[in-house]
């Protein structure tokens, strides 16, 4: 029967409470929305309990800083002062932003395309006051469209049914949340069984499902197409490692990383990655950048170069886009000490911030892509006298114009790779200097400055190793900059506790969740195996410590401790656990892999069988989706070999500094290497407040024991499960002797 009360009377506006309440908030995407007549709420007890108070449902709008149909949507919806009231007088609107609030994302994605059988940003999902999903979609235009209602249609459906059938309302929200309850259930991993035993024929077939659907242009599937960044680490782990099907994975790998590397996904300009393209072909991107999709691509690309390429995608090739990248991660994420500045020049980035705008603001108009895109009167302007080029056909080479078309009425990304092959020597390297200078005089897209400690420690991995690889020690110097910042900013070393996401230099909101903790702790570990400095070994020991107490209960792993009761309620009352991965790679998988990292340093057979457990949900996943499973395919590789354990040690020089760079070369999966210090430990002093500052010395397991050669000479222990062959003392029989255990000899 029908249910009158508040959402009836539109008595709503003048309740005390009701205005818009983001502009405090610290978050950029929120705060894009302060400004709007809908009266937003951040997420939280209180908006629930105030929908609750007026007997309406809530409508909650995700998204985040950088999504260019998130703009579209507030434009034409959020900022209409009519949808406004409507909105206003018969919901509750909630604003999340989906990169502090993953937890709040995923439970409502999953929801969502339940619903609606699609999912998406901007994320429209309909909720009881509990926190039940009932109704869900994705971008509602202003105007019905052929197969969308208007979001005005949806928003008066929405109530109807709530006025008129809030009973079979109610029930159908019970009945999603416990079926997703059940799947929360289905995908638990029990942590107290035996491991799973790493199948090697599971790993061969996997990179046979993936075989069927590469594209010919590089990457799977169709569009819109996604930089496939686990998948990429999984097959250039597998490529190490001899198998039937190595030479398959390698070619995948080259395929895609080449087709990416030479595409207007690639920023040719400036070298960071687009979130995205549109197209099958990588020839237009959406062109947001995060923070996220860099840090995974400038690994993968990292540790190609560490295998050698191929002559489709050489090493040297995969060597500059990796120095490219890198640089511009430093040069445009980057955060002074302020956290709104560019890097410090003596201290280097203190964080990295998340993304930059897909769009552009030009004379107050959002135009996507416009600080990016090129015609050929804007390229001629900037070239034709420098250059000589004399025509608008040399011109237009520059880009990827397909047949006469362009991607808007600014232009069209710059896409060299397929243009310029053998037509115009030395070209592109003459004009990329010129176009980024007069690129740099136009509008700017935004950047979001708060930093996600998740991303940040996948950053720490990814220049830390860049720079060992590729012979940068200013990487290195920025990775250790941006763990001091995760230390002394996100970590509470007291409480064992890890800050999701800070703003200006300030932790702030929820707990870090399990993807937080394993990618921080990821970050730290490969961090000392290029340093030797065991203050960032003893902080990840610490971490993933916090981690097993925190997201470890009854037996069971979940992804999040937690943080609301509303996503709790949303699935079923049940913690929640995500075995896939997104756009990062799943909080499980990447437990699994620094858990095994971690057992390979400490010799813990107790974290080596949690790793196990995890990898057992790897079977049912792998046969039937890898596309999805890419970072346990990664982790199994590792697991299968070994990994290798280095131990190097003896005193520092030039001999010790060649064995050591050798090994961070190699292509060995999962390789963990430690390095001892020349009082033969493995400590440090540390800092004030750092974790091997605090009067207790830690020690690497893996060094235990471990000494130089008779003579004094470096050496290198090469173990498995803390078994170790006779030490070596030069690089060539260190680098046999490598390709001998991947050889499984």
């Amino acid at each position: 029967m029908p249910h009158p009360g508040p959402a009836d009377t539109g008595a709503s506006n003048s309740m005390p409470g009701a205005a818009n309440a983001l502009g405090t908030e610290p978050s950029a995407y929120l705060r894009q929305h302060a400004h709007n007549p809908v009266h937003w709420r951040p997420f939280g007890d209180e908006a629930f309990a105030f929908a609750a108070a007026r007997d309406v449902p809530v409508f909650l709008s995700i998204g985040y800083a950088a999504c260019h149909w998130c703009h579209v949507m507030a434009h034409e919806s959020f900022e209409d002062q009519d949808t406004a009231d409507y909105l206003n007088a018969h919901f509750v609107a909630i604003k999340v932003d989906r990169e502090e609030r993953p937890d709040v994302d995923a439970v409502y994605m999953a929801a969502t395309q339940a619903i609606s059988g699609q999912g998406g940003w901007p994320m429209s999902v309909f909720l009881t006051p509990e926190g039940l999903a009932f109704h869900a979609g994705t971008y509602f235009p202003p105007r019905p469209m052929p197969g969308s209602p208007s979001f005005r249609q949806v928003l008066e459906a929405v109530r109807e049914a709530w006025l008129e059938r809030r009973d079979a309302v109610e029930q159908n929200a019970r009945g999603l949340a416990a079926h997703m309850g059940e799947a929360q259930l289905a995908a638990a991993v029990a942590l107290d069984g035996p491991p799973a035993v790493v199948d090697p024929g599971l790993l061969s077939e996997a990179v046979r499902m993936l075989a069927r659907s590469e594209d010919p242009d590089g990457g799977f599937g169709g569009a819109p197409k996604f930089p496939p960044s686990a998948v990429l680490e999984f097959l250039v782990r597998h490529a190490a490692m001899p198998s039937d099907t190595a030479e398959a994975a390698s070619g995948m790998a080259a395929r895609t990383l080449a087709a990416m590397a030479r595409s207007a996904l690639r920023d040719q300009l400036d070298g960071g990655f687009a979130r995205y393209s549109v197209t099958d072909d990588w020839s237009v991107p959406h062109f947001e950048k995060m923070l996220y999709d860099n840090a995974q691509l400038l690994r993968v690309y990292t540790h190609w170069v560490r295998l050698g390429g191929t002559e489709v995608f050489s090493a040297g090739e995969a060597a500059q886009v990796a120095s490219r990248c890198a640089d511009w991660m430093v040069a445009s994420l980057g955060l002074g000490a302020a956290g709104d500045a560019g890097p410090d020049e003596v201290g280097g980035p203190q964080g990295l911030a998340s993304s930059l705008d897909a769009d552009t603001v030009v004379d107050g108009v959002h135009h996507e892509g416009a600080a990016y895109l090129w015609n050929p009167s804007s390229l001629g302007e900037v070239l034709d006298d420098v250059l000589g080029l004399g025509d608008t056909g040399a011109v237009a080479r520059l880009m990827n114009i397909r047949d006469a078309g362009t991607v808007s009425e600014l232009g069209s990304p710059l896409h060299p790779g397929r243009r310029l092959d053998g037509q115009e020597p030395g070209l592109w390297e003459r004009a990329r200097p010129l176009l980024l200078a007069a690129r740099a005089r136009r509008p700017q897209p935004a950047r979001d400055d708060k930093v996600v400690a998740g991303w940040n420690g996948l950053a720490v991995a990814a220049l830390a190793e860049a720079g060992a690889v590729l012979d940068g020690p200013g990487l290195v110097a920025a990775a250790a900059s941006v763990a001091g910042y995760l230390e002394r900013v996100h970590w509470n070393a007291e409480a064992k506790l890890l800050t999701r996401v800070s703003h200006g230099g300030a932790a702030r909101g929820i707990g870090g969740l399990l993807e937080d903790y394993a990618f921080c702790a990821e970050g730290f570990l490969a961090l000392y195996s290029v340093t030797g400095e065991a203050r960032w070994y003893a902080l990840a020991e610490d971490v993933i410590g916090a981690a097993c107490s925190r997201f470890v209960a009854e037996g069971r792993l979940t992804d999040s401790a937690g943080e609301s009761a509303q996503v709790f309620n949303a699935q079923g009352q049940h913690s929640g656990l995500d075995p896939f991965d997104g756009a990062t790679p799943g909080g499980a998988a990447a437990f699994a892999g620094v858990l095994l990292s971690y057992a390979a340093y400490s010799g813990s057979n107790e974290h080596r069988i949690m790793a196990g457990n995890i990898l057992g949900l790897l079977p049912p996943i792998a046969a039937r989706a890898p596309r999805v499973a890419g970072w346990l395919l990664a982790t199994a590789q590792a697991a299968l070999a070994g990994p290798v354990e280095a131990a190097v040690a003896g005193p520092d020089g030039p001999s010790r500094r060649g064995l050591h760079r050798a090994l961070l070369q190699s292509a060995s999966p999962g390789l963990v290497v430690a390095v001892q210090n020349d009082d033969g430990g493995a400590a440090d002093s540390g800092g004030a407040g750092s974790a091997a500052g605090t009067g207790a010395r830690r020690r690497v397991p893996l060094l235990a024991n471990r000494s130089a050669a008779a003579d004094g000479s470096p050496q290198v222990y090469l173990c498995r499960a803390m078994v170790c062959d006779r030490p070596l003392g030069t690089v060539p029989e260190l680098r046999e002797r490598l390709a001998a255990m991947a050889a499984g000899n």
